[in-house]
C-alpha cells in the first residue's frame, strides 16, 4: 500500500463530498467525543458496579474502594454492563478498538506488542474525515518496530490524529515517572515526533496526559470559533504495571481554573510536578485496615502498601474524569460532548514491585471468574459508561452485549458518516439514546496465551488453574461459549448463561438441546473470521460451513444510495433510494448518475468442498464478506483498476455473501467479480451460482 496514502486520503477528506444519515439527537450539531482507556482496571474496580456493595455490606475481611465521581457519571450517563473489551490484553484490545475490528480480523492479534496496526481506516481518519480535530493522549503501543524513531509506520499522526502527546512503546507504560524512572529506568514521552521526556521532571503520568487533554481542549475552544469538533483518545498507563503513586493530592477545585494545569515550563510542566516522586496516598487508603484471618475477636491490620497504592491510582483516574467534566461545563461545551469510559482488559495480578498485586484483594474481577489474559468473563467483561448530558436518559442501563469494536459505528454515526464497510462491530446509538433499533452486536475474542488461571479461593474449582493457550469465546444472546487449551475445531465448547450465571459456573454443553448451540457456536466462529500467519489458530484450515438449507430462488438483491462516500459505506445506518433483483452483482442495474453506492447481498453455490478464490476489480472501491468473514478489501489505499483477491476454505452448499461497491464522479464505472476453485479455473462467477431468498 502507498505509504502516502493516509495524507492524500485526509487531503481528499477536506474537499469531498461525505453523505450520511441524520443524527439522532434533537440538535444536529456532531459533538465532541472524549474516548477514555485505563489500563487492567476491572469490572470489579468501579464503584457503581462492586465496590460500593462491598461498602454497604461492610465486610471487614473484604477491603473496598471508591470511584465517587464515575458513580456521578454512572448516575447522570449511561452505563453498558454488558460491554467486553476486544482482547484480553492491551495491545489487541487497543488494535481493535482503533479500527472497529474484531480479533478474527484484526492484524495485531496475541501478545503482538508495539506491531503496527494495518494501513486502513481507524477511528481516527473516520472522524477526521467528518471535519474532526482529533488528539491522542496517553499510551498507544501499536506503532511498529520496523522504521527507526520517531518515524515509526503506525505513529498517531500516521494513522489520523493531528496531534499526540504520550508513551508510544508499549513497555514504556510500565513506568509512571518517564524522566526519573523509579521502578523500570527513564522512558520516552513523544509530543508528535519530538521526545521531550528531559523536560518531564516529575511528572505522574495519569496527571501528565489529563493535563495535556485539558490544555487541548481549551485551545480546541479558543482557536476554533467556527465550532469544530473534537475526538480525544485518551489512553492511561494506570493502573497496570509498577504501581507508583502520585506526589500530592489531586489539586483542588477542577476544570478551567483548577485540577491539574499544563504548565509547559521545562522541568515543572505541570502543576503536580513537585515535591516527593512516587509519594502520597489517598488518606482514605492511608490508615486503611482489614481482618486478614477473617477473626473479628484479633485486630485488624493495615492494609499492604501494594493496595494502597492500587486503591490511589485508580482513585486518581477518577479524579481525573472529574476534573475533565468540571473543564467541559467551565468552557460550556458539556452539552455537546461525549464521554465514554471504559477498560483495555480486565485486573492484572502484576505490580513489578518487590510486593504482588492480586486482584482478589478487591476483587477487581467483580462478580466473574478470570483476569487479564482470561477469556473468561472477568478478563473480557469491562463495562464501560457513556455520558452526554442532555442527549442521554440519566441513569439508562443497556443490558444487551456489546464490544469495544462498538465505538468506531457509533461515533461515526454520531458524526453523520456511514462507518467504512471494514468495521465488524455496530452503531450502539439506539441503545445509547433508546431511540430506534439495536443491531446485535457480535462479541467474539480470540487469543493465546501460556500459564494458567490463577487459583483464587474465589472462583469456581473448575476455573482454578486453568489451562490457557488457545482460546476463544462467543456470545450470542445471553449464553457464552468458552473453550480454552483448544487443540482442534472438533474440541466442544462450554456453554453458559452469563445472565443467570455470571460466574460460569454451570455448564449447559450438556443439557439436552444444546447439541444445535454447539453446532451454531462452531460454526460461526467459522464464518466470521480470517486466519492471520502471524497468530496461527488450530481452526485455520477448517472448511467454512454452509448455512442450513434455505428456499432460495435463481438471482441476487440489491440496494442503491445516492451521493458520494470518502470510502465503501456500511449501509446499514443509509436509506437505499432504489432496491431490486438482478442474475449478478453487475453495475447495470443503475442508471441514475447520482447513485454511487450498491450494495448486493445473496448466496453463493458452492459446488464442492474446497479452497476457492475471488476476485474484484472496480473503478472506486469494493468489499466483500462470505458471511461474516472479511475476504476481500479494495477500499482504504486502493487504486481503480486493481485487482485485490481473497482466498476461503468453504464446504459445499450455500453461502450468504455481501458485495459493498462505490463509484464517483467522473470516474467510468466498473465491476468484475470472478472466482476460481476446484475444477473451476478463473472466471466470472456464473449466474448459475448465485442465489437469493424465496420470499413468502
Amino acid at each position: 500500500m502507498n505509504s502516502n496514502y493516509l495524507q492524500l486520503f485526509l487531503a481528499t477528506c477536506a474537499t469531498g463530498v461525505i453523505s450520511g444519515q441524520e443524527l439522532p439527537a434533537k440538535d444536529t450539531k456532531q459533538p465532541n467525543i472524549i474516548f477514555i482507556m485505563v489500563d487492567d482496571m476491572g469490572y470489579g474496580d468501579l464503584g457503581f458496579l462492586f465496590q460500593n456493595e462491598r461498602s454497604r455490606i461492610n465486610l471487614r475481611s473484604e477491603p473496598w474502594t471508591r470511584t465517587p465521581n464515575l458513580d456521578i457519571m454512572a448516575v447522570q450517563g449511561v452505563q453498558l454492563p454488558n460491554q467486553y473489551c476486544a482482547a484480553p490484553v492491551s495491545a489487541p484490545s487497543r488494535a481493535s478498538f482503533m479500527t472497529g475490528r474484531h480479533q478474527g480480523h484484526a492484524n495485531v492479534r496475541d501478545n503482538q506488542f508495539d506491531k503496527s496496526i494495518d494501513n486502513n481506516h481507524t477511528i481516527a481518519t473516520v472522524l477526521k474525515a467528518a471535519g474532526y480535530s482529533t488528539a491522542a493522549f496517553g499510551k498507544w503501543g501499536l506503532q511498529g518496530q520496523d522504521k527507526v524513531e520517531p518515524d515509526w509506520p503506525a505513529h498517531p499522526l500516521n494513522r489520523g490524529f493531528d496531534y499526540y502527546l504520550g508513551y508510544m512503546r508499549h513497555g514504556d507504560g510500565h513506568e509512571h515517572y518517564p524522566k526519573e524512572g523509579v521502578y523500570r529506568g527513564k522512558k520516552e514521552v513523544y509530543e508528535n515526533r519530538n521526545n521531550i521526556a528531559e523536560n518531564l521532571d516529575k511528572c505522574y503520568t495519569a496527571d501528565l496526559w489529563t493535563a495535556a487533554a485539558k490544555r487541548w481542549i481549551i485551545e480546541q475552544k479558543q482557536e476554533q470559533k467556527s465550532g469544530k469538533p473534537f475526538f480525544i483518545f485518551l489512553g492511561y498507563d494506570t493502573p497496570h504495571a509498577v504501581i507508583e503513586l502520585p506526589t500530592q493530592a489531586y489539586p483542588e477545585g477542577g476544570g478551567l481554573k483548577g485540577g491539574l494545569q499544563w504548565l509547559g515550563q521545562p522541568g515543572h510542566m505541570i502543576n503536580t510536578a513537585s515535591g516527593t516522586v512516587d509519594s502520597w496516598i489517598h488518606p482514605d487508603y492511608a490508615d486503611a485496615t482489614y481482618d486478614n484471618d477473617k477473626d473479628s475477636s484479633t485486630p485488624e491490620v493495615a492494609w499492604p502498601d501494594v493496595y494502597k497504592r492500587y486503591a490511589t491510582s485508580t482513585r486518581r483516574i477518577d479524579c481525573a474524569v472529574g476534573d475533565l467534566i468540571q473543564l467541559l461545563k467551565d468552557i460550556n461545551i458539556d452539552k455537546n460532548t461525549l464521554i465514554v469510559f471504559t477498560s483495555d482488559n480486565g485486573p492484572s495480578k502484576e505490580s513489578y514491585l518487590k510486593e504482588d498485586y492480586e486482584p482478589d484483594f478487591f476483587n477487581g474481577f467483580g462478580p466473574f471468574d478470570g483476569i487479564k489474559r482470561d477469556v473468561l468473563e472477568g478478563g473480557v467483561r469491562v463495562s464501560a459508561l457513556a455520558y452526554w448530558p442532555g442527549h442521554f436518559h440519566a441513569g439508562r442501563v443497556v443490558k444487551t452485549p456489546s464490544s469495544s469494536y462498538d465505538w468506531l459505528p457509533t461515533f461515526a454515526q454520531l458524526a453523520g458518516v456511514p462507518a467504512p464497510a471494514i468495521a465488524d462491530g455496530v452503531s450502539l446509538v439506539p441503545s445509547l439514546t433508546g431511540s430506534g433499533e439495536q443491531r446485535e452486536s457480535f462479541v467474539y475474542v480470540e487469543y493465546f496465551e501460556g500459564g494458567k488461571t490463577p487459583e483464587y479461593d474465589e472462583f469456581v474449582p473448575d476455573h482454578r488453574g486453568k489451562k490457557r493457550n488457545q482460546m476463544q469465546m462467543i456470545r450470542l444472546q445471553n449464553l457464552t461459549g468458552l473453550r480454552y487449551n483448544i487443540n482442534s475445531h472438533e474440541d466442544n465448547f462450554e456453554i453458559f448463561d452469563v445472565i443467570k450465571d455470571p460466574q460460569q459456573a454451570n455448564n449447559l454443553a450438556g443439557n439436552p438441546g444444546m447439541e444445535q448451540v454447539q453446532q451454531q457456536m462452531k460454526d460461526k466462529v467459522l464464518q466470521s473470521r480470517r486466519p492471520n500467519a502471524s497468530a496461527k489458530r488450530p481452526y485455520d484450515d477448517e472448511l467454512v460451513p454452509a448455512v442450513p438449507t434455505v428456499k432460495t430462488t435463481e438471482g441476487v438483491e440489491w440496494k442503491a444510495y445516492k451521493g458520494d462516500f470518502l470510502w465503501v459505506p456500511d449501509v446499514t445506518t443509509l436509506t437505499p433510494t432504489e432496491t431490486g433483483t438482478t442474475d449478478r452483482p453487475n453495475i447495470t442495474v443503475n442508471n441514475n448518475a447520482d447513485i454511487k453506492t450498491l450494495f448486493f447481498t445473496g448466496y453463493i453455490k458452492i459446488p464442492e468442498d474446497g479452497e476457492y478464490t475471488f476476485f474484484l476489480n472496480t473503478d472506486r472501491g469494493a468489499f466483500l464478506r462470505i458471511h461474516d468473514a472479511a475476504l476481500i478489501d479494495s477500499d482504504f489505499g486502493y487504486e481503480g483498476g486493481a485487482e485485490r483477491e481473497g482466498a476461503i476454505k468453504l464446504k459445499a452448499g450455500l453461502h450468504p455473501f455481501r458485495l459493498y461497491y462505490t463509484t464517483k464522479s467522473g470516474k467510468k464505472p466498473l465491476l468484475d467479480f470472478q472466482w476460481s476453485g476446484p475444477g473451476i479455473s478463473k472466471q466470472l462467477v456464473p449466474v448459475s451460482a448465485f442465489n437469493r431468498d424465496t420470499k413468502i
